[in-house]
């Protein structure tokens, strides 16, 4: 069993920055990779950001290259998500998720996921 928090969203101005944490108990953390997803009103929960079990490999849609950074502390187990140039349609819930394995595959089942921190960017 993995539990994880979210904390970190809040309302911010578009143009502007966020980092999103995401705190892991349970499981060794350095065990399995690691997934922020989002999901907007009316919205499918989309892809964010995926990084793998030390960190040395990261993954992005191509849609939010560049403006998104994903990291892990594995001493603090804990998960990060940096934000910038933030835009209104970047509005959304923020979970974090669990995948069992060293490394990140897409589409694969996401195993826990956090209650999600709402963030929202006002134009």
């Amino acid at each position: 069993q993995v539990q994880l928090v979210e904390s970190g969203g809040g309302l911010v101005q578009a143009g502007g920055s966020l980092r999103l944490s995401c705190a892991a108990s349970g499981r060794p953390f350095s065990s399995y990779a690691m997934a922020w997803f989002r999901q907007a009103p009316g919205k499918e929960r989309e892809f964010v950001a995926a990084i793998s079990w030390n960190g040395g490999s990261t993954y992005y849609p191509d849609f939010l290259k560049g403006r998104v950074t994903i990291s892990r502390d594995n001493a603090k187990n804990t998960v990060y998500l940096q934000m910038n140039s933030l835009k209104p349609e970047d509005t959304a819930v923020y979970y974090c998720a669990v995948q069992s394995g060293y490394y990140y595959i897409p589409r694969l089942e996401l195993n826990y996921w956090g209650q999600g921190t709402q963030v929202t960017v006002s134009s």
